[in-house]
């Protein structure tokens, strides 16, 4: 594989991770409890509500995934270019 062409696979692979990224994100809940969940819901957040199942999980996976891809397609892209 030549360089021009690791260099546009790496380009589409950085797009499709950025946009997984960005959409997993938009996806999730936001946490809403504010200053008053901070103190109150630590005991909660242990003992309560389970996130290792569902549709959260599911989306904090894909974030953490998407994450890890583009930033390694991001380092090793100015590796190759530089």
């Amino acid at each position: 594989m030549t360089n021009e062409a690791l260099r546009i696979t790496l380009m589409v692979f950085l797009s499709i991770s950025s946009l997984v990224l960005i959409a997993s994100i938009l996806l999730q809940s936001g946490n809403s409890a504010g200053l008053s969940g901070s103190i109150g819901g630590g005991a909660e957040q242990l003992f309560g509500k389970k996130k290792g199942r569902g549709y959260e999980a599911i989306l904090s996976k894909i974030t953490t995934v998407g994450a890890v891809v583009f930033i390694l397609c991001s380092l090793v892209l100015v590796a190759v270019a530089g």
